[in-house]
Order: C-alpha cells, then sequence, then structure tokens
C-alpha cells in the first residue's frame, strides 16, 4: 500500500474520543441478545452460528465533519495497514496500547489456530496480496503454519477443512462473500456450519454490524428504543447517517430528494456500485433495483491540504470487538474513495487538542 506521506495528519482528540464512544457502543449492542433476537427472522442462516469471538479487524470508517465524525461504513474484513518492505503503519502512541502494533495484530488470533489459512478469491490476482503475504509472515513468527489460499484450494472431509493433506483449524477471511453463499464457498460453508473450521471474520460479525442493513435497522422507528439507553440511542443516530431502503421509499420523492442521498448496494462493501445522488441520471435511477439498494444521507469527506494539495481525508478505526487495535487515514481526490491521483494513500494519524 502507499503512504501519501511521511507526516502524520492531526485530528481533533474529541471526535476520536466520540469515534471510539461508538465503537464501544456499537460492541455493547452486538452484544445484548436481544439484539441478535430482533434480526433473527432476516439474518442468513450462516450467521446464526455464533462463533463467540469477536470479528478480526472490523473497521469503522468516518468523516468528519463540523457536527462531530459520522460513519460511513462498517468494514468486515477491514485492510490497509500494510505499507511494504516489511514496514507497517505508524501508529501514534495512545494509552490504551502497551504492546506493538505486530503484536496486537497477531494478539487477535487465536493460539489454538496452529494450521491456518489466509482466504480470499483469486488470491493471488487480490490488490491486497502483498497484505496478506505480510500478515503470513507475521503469524509464521508466532510458530503456526500458515496458508495463503484460493477457495479451491481446499477441499471438505469428513473431520475437517484441509489444504492438502493439512487439516485447517482456522481461516482468515479475506473474501467478501460474507454470508459464504456463493457455489465456490460451500464447502467451507458446510465446514464452518459443522463447527469442523473455525472461521474469521464470520457471519454473525457481518449481520450484526457490517450489513448495511443494519444501518437502516438503527434508523428504524422503536427498534434501537427496546434495547439501548436513550443516551446510546443518541449517540448512534448522531454519528450514523440517516439510512433508508429503497424498497421503503416512493421512488418520485426519492428523485426529487435525490442531491441529498448517496445510492449504495445492499449487499457489497466499501466504495463499489456506490452512486451520489446528485449526479445520477434519470435512466441509471430507474435501473436501481429497491430491493438491493440503501440511501445514506450524504456527507461529504473533511478536505486538507496535503503536500500541496487539496485532498478528501476519512478516518478507519480497526478493532478487535471493543479493542481498538490501529487506526488510519485515507486521503484521494474525487467523489470517491480512491488512490488513483498522485498523492493519494494512506496516512499516519495524531490527536491534536480539540
Amino acid at each position: 500500500m502507499n503512504l501519501a506521506s511521511d507526516k502524520p495528519v492531526a485530528i481533533a482528540v474529541g471526535d476520536f474520543d466520540t469515534m471510539l464512544d461508538f465503537v464501544y457502543t456499537m460492541w455493547r449492542l452486538k452484544q445484548n441478545p436481544a439484539y441478535a433476537h430482533g434480526l433473527q427472522g432476516i439474518l442468513p442462516s450462516a450467521a446464526g452460528i455464533d462463533p463467540g469471538a469477536p470479528g478480526i479487524l472490523m473497521g469503522y470508517d468516518f468523516h468528519l465533519t463540523p457536527d462531530g465524525p459520522k460513519l460511513i461504513e462498517i468494514n468486515n474484513n477491514a485492510g490497509g495497514l500494510y505499507m511494504g518492505d516489511h514496514l507497517w503503519l505508524p501508529q501514534p502512541d495512545l494509552p490504551c496500547w502497551d504492546d506493538v502494533l505486530v503484536n496486537r495484530l497477531c494478539g487477535m488470533f487465536p493460539e489454538n489456530w496452529r494450521q491456518m489459512a489466509i482466504m480470499d478469491e483469486d488470491i493471488t490476482q487480490q490488490f491486497m496480496y502483498p497484505e496478506m503475504q505480510a500478515y503470513a509472515e507475521i503469524l509464521a513468527m508466532q510458530g503456526r503454519t500458515v496458508l495463503l489460499l484460493s477457495p479451491q484450494d481446499m477441499h471438505l472431509e469428513a473431520d475437517g477443512l484441509y489444504a492438502g493433506d493439512l487439516r485447517l483449524d482456522g481461516i482468515y477471511n479475506r473474501h467478501t462473500d460474507f454470508y459464504l453463499e456463493s457455489p465456490g464457498l460451500q464447502h467451507m460453508r458446510i465446514a464452518f456450519e459443522r463447527r469442523l473450521v473455525q472461521l474469521n471474520p464470520h457471519p454473525r460479525s457481518y449481520a450484526l454490524l457490517g450489513d448495511k442493513g443494519r444501518m437502516v435497522d438503527w434508523w428504524r422507528d422503536g427498534f434501537l428504543e427496546s434495547l439501548l439507553p436513550p443516551d446510546d440511542i443518541a449517540l448512534i443516530r448522531g454519528i450514523v447517517p440517516e439510512t433508508r431502503r429503497f424498497s421503503d421509499m416512493h421512488p418520485d420523492t426519492v428523485w426529487d430528494e435525490r442531491n441529498r442521498w448517496v445510492f449504495k448496494p445492499a449487499a457489497r462493501h466499501g466504495g463499489k456500485g456506490v452512486l451520489l445522488g446528485k449526479g445520477i441520471s434519470r435512466k441509471r435511477f430507474a435501473e436501481l433495483d429497491p430491493l438491493d439498494t440503501v440511501m445514506q444521507q450524504y456527507v461529504p469527506a473533511s478536505e486538507i491540504e496535503l503536500n500541496g494539495a487539496t485532498f478528501r481525508l476519512d478516518i478507519r478505526l480497526f478493532t478487535h470487538g471493543p479493542e481498538l487495535i490501529a487506526l488510519a487515514g485515507r486521503v484521494w481526490q474525487g467523489q470517491m474513495t480512491n488512490f488513483r491521483a498522485e498523492g493519494s494513500g494512506w496516512v499516519m494519524l495524531e490527536l491534536a487538542d480539540s
């Protein structure tokens, strides 16, 4: 990955504290049995399995605004910490950390994963493949056997999931079919559902927090009110932009108000397929699938000056359950997050007085 600057970007300590409070609040919500029970009828079967482990590297992405941080997405398998040449993104000195980043990263993986895989679709072709190689390297230094695999490199037997003759204890899942629904993942799904292999991030972590449908639920009248105290609800709805299902709205009303919305495919991650309402054509609008589209209030990213140019900035908190593992910034040019422009990429962060 590319480091956009060798100097850290400052963010207000008050904004950082708010983002961290949000992470803690979402963890409490996720751990509330009534929350999962209230979603029972709409979750895929794979999400019904509770592995009892927090999601590895759950990423919370925020835009900073004059009204405080606003959540853009919760990423079920966040990447971006590896900079290349055996270097990881430098981290600020925070009181919540008493160990170096690499040790915090390795500490997320269960000790009983002695024979494990890092898995993604066509893994060697992935943009993030060098980062996955770096994870394999640091995990192998703990005495683990770590393989980098595509789904077809594994096969199911009666007693477990295998890569060749090696029975896998666990899989670090970098695939974006979070519910394991595609045909090429059925052997993994069966192994996971039969508890023959551990998988993390797992379907339940995505279902309860990462699925964009949950952002719709958090805005549903009465839903959070039955689960959380008023202060927690105010925090969530103050940070999560208003989010609705397109299918719950009248198309003519949505078209008239399109400038205030961002349209996102419900089942995809990151910026893939995201459309700004202010730039959408009538033809493209008519092609949107109401059942597969969520609408989120448009929140522009903040801007910073970096190396003599203007960039947009967002903030990512990498977490493991309620624990903060790392934080990073991304800078880019244009409407959607991308690193195509010269000077764009990841940036270190430091905290400054508000």
